[in-house]
């Protein structure tokens, strides 16, 4: 396990392993080589992610997640991990790096803009990045999934 500090000095974990009663997801989406991102209304660009709706799977939270903010189509989708914040109300997200084939233009992304591409987070201006896309945890998951090993782990 891993163990980080976020913004706001709250302990944040990261492990390999699943957590039972996960409610959350996090994906990590490629497409042609380049990160899907979306742009949050308020927090700004990050990557996709939210709630698991009930009866639905972690799986298909991340299907339907990646759609709803994006547009994308997952090809494939491998687990990373999970990252839990510790603060007064501890919740984890399931972690997963996917691969995007298609898109779907849509005339309403959720609560985003839509899709954003760019080569890495450094290719994110500064000042448009989700405070997701500074945390530390978040960080040590992107250099961890950068060379799309872990599809060929499974």
């Amino acid at each position: 396990m891993r163990v980080f500090t976020d913004e706001y000095g709250i302990k944040v974990t990261f492990t390999k392993s699943h957590i039972k009663e996960t409610k959350h997801i996090l994906a990590i989406p490629k497409f042609n080589h380049q990160y899907l991102m979306t742009h949050h209304k308020i927090r700004g660009i990050e990557f996709p992610g939210g709630k698991v709706e009930a009866g639905e799977s972690l799986e298909e939270a991340v299907h339907r997640e990646v759609f709803e903010e994006t547009g994308g189509v997952i090809e494939s989708l491998a687990f990373v991990g999970t990252y839990t914040v510790h603060g007064s109300m501890p919740f984890s997200k399931a972690v997963y790096t996917v691969r995007v084939n298609d898109f779907h233009f849509k005339c309403d992304y959720m609560e985003t803009y839509g899709p954003e591409l760019f080569d890495a987070i450094s290719s994110v201006p500064e000042e448009e990045q989700s405070p997701l896309l500074r945390d530390e945890c978040i960080r040590y998951i992107y250099e961890m999934t950068k060379d799309d090993e872990i599809f060929t782990k499974q």
